[in-house]
Parts: structure tokens; C-alpha cells; sequence
């Protein structure tokens, strides 16, 4: 079947469904922050240390990427079974083709997640050092991946910026959500003034780290329990993974869907 305008509009549709059910947790997301705060004032030095590099490197990736990139020339290990070489053309694919692949993806990174928290949660509180930024890393590069699936380009800073603001998303109260979700509204708009608005609402790459911490907060007190910690980092990284996975797919194809509704009738791909 096509691709046709009714069946764009209702697959947004959807996506709209989704946004106005992300905030229900307003509450636990403020209890969230009580144990950081515990952590804040009883945790050695090193352990803050730790937490301004993960901010340095947070700002180091929406300037230059850093060591987070994923790369746009494997595109096509994404579709092994279509020719699909990059991202020109895997722009062009149906909608419903970049879902399965990008549900493939998020399938494999919650594995990992699962094997990166158990290994990390097995020391406690000293090992939780090293699951942040690990955590953090493998988030960025699902959301950069996601992107790559949907024919976006992650090596642009224009895209950088969305992603983090797809991190903040995940991590924000009900205000900051719909915040985000209004500026994420404007991000394709040809107004550069209006381009020029979403990115200083970005605050400063800061809160985001600030926001993301303060959420994982009441998720990584139960694991800083040593040998506990193995089940509850597996499961707590999957969880936060399976989140942003979610997020990212569902504003990446809101992207899309929207930029096809307004696209002449002849360009619209074919459903396969």
C-alpha cells in the first residue's frame, strides 16, 4: 500500500497519543532526586569528579560529537536485506521499514544495557562511577543510531542538539516534557529566527546532566548495594535504555511523518 496522506495522519496521530501520555511520574520524578542529594553530601570526592567529566563530555559531544559518533557509511548494516548504502537513500524507505529497524536496534541495545549494569552493579557504590558515563555513552549512540534509521545525520550539530534534547526529554518532569516537546515543534522550521530560539532554549548542555542524574537517582539507589547491585543495574539500565530508545524513535518518526505531510503526493515512498 501507499503511503498516503490519511495514513501519515494517523500514524501522527499516535505519536501525539504517545507525547500526551509521557507525564504521568511527575511525583517519583521528584522523589528521584532524594538520593542524590544523599550522594551529593556523603560520597567521596572522586565520585563528583566523575560526575563534571561526564558534563565536560556531554559538552565536547554537542561541539564536535567527541567519541560518541556513530557513523553514517554503515547505514546499510541497519538494512541488511534492502540496498541501502546511505543515507540518501535511506531517507526514501517507507516509514514502517525505519520502524522495524530501529525496533531491531533497540532490541540489541537493551541486551547490552542489561550486561553493562549487571557488570557495573556488582561493586556498589564504587562501580556506579563507572555505569553513569557507560550508561550515558550507550544512549547517545542509540539515539544517534535511531537517527541514522530514520535518515537523519548525527555528524550535524543541528542533530547533536536534537538528540541531547531527546536525553532531556527522558529525563525531564511534566513541565520540562511538554517545554521540550514545544520546542521540538519548531526544529525543522525554515524561520531562522525560530531555529535560533530552539537552540538557546537548550540551556546549556549542564542541565541536562544535572536532569539526568537527578532522575536515575531513586532508580541507582538500590544499586549501590555491592553483589545486589548485579540485578538491579540490569535491570535499571535496560529500563533507562528501553526510555530513551522510545522517546528517540517517536520524535525522530514524528519528524519524518511530518516532513512526508507536507512533501508533494508523487514523492511519498511506497509501503512495503
Amino acid at each position: 500500500m501507499n503511503e498516503s496522506k490519511e495514513w501519515l495522519k494517523e500514524e501522527l496521530t499516535k505519536v501525539e497519543a504517545w507525547e500526551k501520555d509521557q507525564g504521568d511520574l511527575w511525583f517519583w520524578e521528584r522523589l528521584g532526586r532524594l538520593p542524590f542529594k544523599i550522594i551529593d553530601k556523603w560520597t567521596p570526592d572522586f565520585i563528583q569528579k566523575k560526575i563534571g567529566l561526564i558534563i565536560d563530555e556531554l559538552g565536547q559531544y554537542v561541539q564536535t560529537g567527541g567519541s560518541y559518533l556513530s557513523s553514517v557509511t554503515s547505514v546499510s548494516s541497519y538494512y541488511p536485506d534492502l540496498k541501502v548504502h546511505n543515507l540518501e537513500e535511506a531517507v526514501k524507505l517507507p516509514i514502517s521499514t525505519m520502524d522495524q529497524a530501529v525496533e531491531k536496534l533497540s532490541g540489541s541495545r537493551k541486551k547490552l544495557a542489561v550486561i553493562q549494569g549487571a557488570s557495573t552493579g556488582i561493586g556498589g557504590i564504587f562501580t556506579l562511577t563507572i555505569d553513569i558515563p557507560l550508561l550515558l555513552g550507550l544512549q547517545l549512540k542509540t539515539l544517534q543510531d535511531i537517527a541514522i534509521c530514520y535518515g537523519f545525520n548525527p555528524n550535524d550539530k543541528k542533530e547533536r542538539l536534537f538528540i541531547v534534547k531527546c536525553l532531556q526529554f527522558v529525563s525531564a518532569d511534566i513541565v520540562g516534557k511538554n517545554a521540550i516537546l514545544a520546542q521540538l515543534s519548531k526544529f525543522d522550521l525554515e524561520d531562522e529566527t525560530a531555529k535560533r530560539e530552539v537552540l538557546s532554549e537548550l540551556q546549556g548542555w549542564r542541565e541536562v546532566i544535572f536532569t539526568f542524574r537527578d532522575q536515575m537517582g531513586w532508580k541507582k539507589l538500590f544499586q549501590m548495594i555491592p553483589i545486589a547491585g548485579l540485578v538491579f543495574g540490569a535491570f535499571i539500565n535496560r529500563s533507562a535504555v528501553n526510555d530513551v530508545a522510545e522517546a528517540g524513535m517517536m520524535l525522530y518518526r514524528k519528524r519524518r511523518i511530518l516532513e512526508r505531510l507536507t512533501a508533494e503526493p508523487q514523492t511519498a515512498s511506497e509501503e512495503s
